[in-house]
């Protein structure tokens, strides 16, 4: 959960971006936003002709806001790196790659989602970075990686999996309890433990209620999404249709 003197500090620092965009009459943009940050801070810089947000992609996880003078529609300094790989003697993953990352103390502002595919490790950054990872990230798990920039913006395709759970209700502790398969005291013990994020914030309430399209995270059991209930059992409980990142 981000803690109200950080939410107060991004929301400061983006109205003084704000204000420099518009005495300079020039596109200014953030660093890279998580999820969390973004659905916090969108109330107050909703998106329009002024506002954009934007991570090089439109299902981009991690997003910049980029304001805009009149006129400047579809400015971004987003860049997507690639790295090619050969996996034949070291695998690499993505905690592979963050800890390359973290080990060179950049904020984690300073890059978008990343992610490895098949020969190849894919990064997006900032204009200004480029250089910077180009002569310093050269190393993933003892594996020698060369960047290269690329001129489009290729698109994360995360896998996931839709399945079907049986669940009292659309309450959070009930949700927890069909994806851990546990008992509704155990969800609840995890819950009030500060385990399950709800939309990205962590949720100490129980009893929260969980709306169509909502994601669920759970410590140690992973990422679902709330699709919608499809229908009722006989005994009276309800079938919910789940989404689940892999």
């Amino acid at each position: 959960m981000m803690k109200t003197k950080d939410f107060d500090t991004l929301v400061a620092h983006l109205h003084d971006l704000q204000q420099k965009s518009e005495l300079w009459n020039t596109p200014v943009c953030s660093g890279f936003l998580e999820e969390a940050e973004q659905m916090k801070i969108f109330p107050l810089f909703p998106e329009s002709d002024g506002v954009h947000y934007f991570g090089g992609y439109e299902e981009a996880m991690k997003k910049k806001v980029i304001f805009l003078p009149m006129g400047e529609g579809g400015f971004s300094d987003v860049v997507c790196l690639k790295a090619k790989i050969n996996q034949k003697f070291r695998k690499i993953g993505h905690k592979d790659v963050l800890g390359a990352l973290m080990a060179l103390q950049v904020e984690r502002s300073s890059f978008g989602d990343f992610w490895v595919e098949e020969g190849a490790v894919y990064l997006y950054t900032s204009e200004d970075m480029v250089s910077f990872f180009e002569r310093y990230f050269t190393q993933v798990n003892q594996l020698r990686i060369h960047w290269e920039r690329l001129e489009n913006y290729p698109v994360y395709k995360r896998a996931f999996q839709v399945f079907e759970v049986v669940v009292a209700s659309n309450r959070l502790d009930a949700m927890v309890a069909a994806l851990m398969k546990t008992s509704r005291e155990k969800a609840k013990r995890q819950i009030q433990a500060g385990q399950v994020f709800l939309n990205h914030e962590m949720i100490e309430e129980a009893s929260k209620l969980c709306h169509n399209g909502t994601t669920i995270s759970i410590r140690g059991c992973g990422r679902f999404q709330f699709m919608e209930m499809i229908r009722q059992t006989k005994s009276g409980r309800l079938v919910a249709s789940m989404k689940q990142y892999i």
